[in-house]
């Protein structure tokens, strides 16, 4: 059975992987994770210094090539290799993680819904909005607690690259998702997502 691609985009800090959490436990061995993050760009070489100040929040930064490559080669039901990324040393690590074709493939990232070939793959495309002020908080929260970083750094970069470049690349995808839903934790848009999810199961196991 092909695999139903599920493509879950917002602003940092939304309630994206609050939402791609609660998917993945719902229907648990039928679902595949992918983290746009995870293909942030290999900088071997660049000194720890330059790492920090690259721009994170442009296209740019991301091997989307590479993201929409390992989405064919599951959605043809093969399995991939994926990336890791290791947000304290702003670089893609050695390591990568076998990551096996499923029913449901979710994909997360704040820039998911901006490259046409991804928004092509996707069966289901969500956008999950925040109010501002909550989404830098949680990104504090989340960003000190699991990402080793520092207030000050992390403040610096909100303001001049993640604000800036939310409102002129991530926001504009809105209007390109299938659902929009106001927070990570909408019980009503998730049983109504849950059974459109299963829904389009049960019509791809007819179809086989």
């Amino acid at each position: 059975m092909e695999s139903i691609i599920i493509g879950i985009a917002g602003g940092s800090g939304s309630g994206k992987s609050t939402f791609t959490n609660r998917i993945k436990a719902y229907f648990g061995d039928d679902v595949a994770v992918l983290y746009h993050d995870n293909y942030y760009r290999c900088q071997d070489g660049v000194p720890f210094e330059k790492r920090v100040k690259v721009n994170y929040d442009h296209p740019d930064s991301l091997e989307t090539d590479l993201l929409v490559e390992h989405l064919k080669e599951l959605k043809a039901g093969k399995s991939i290799d994926c990336p890791v990324y290791d947000y304290s040393q702003h670089n893609r690590s050695s390591e990568t993680v076998r990551v096996d074709p499923k029913p449901i493939i979710l994909v997360e990232g704040i820039l998911l819904l901006a490259d046409n070939r991804l928004r092509d793959l996707l069966d289901i495309k969500v956008y999950v909005e925040a109010d501002a002020d909550e989404r830098i908080l949680r990104r504090i929260s989340r960003d000190v607690s699991e990402r080793g970083r520092d207030l000050n750094g992390i403040i610096e970069q909100y303001l001049t690259t993640v604000k800036p470049m939310h409102y002129l690349y991530v926001e504009p995808t809105r209007s390109k998702a299938d659902v929009v839903i106001n927070s990570g934790k909408n019980d009503v848009a998730f049983d109504l997502f849950v059974s459109k999810i299963s829904r389009l199961l049960e019509e791809r196991e007819k179809e086989n």
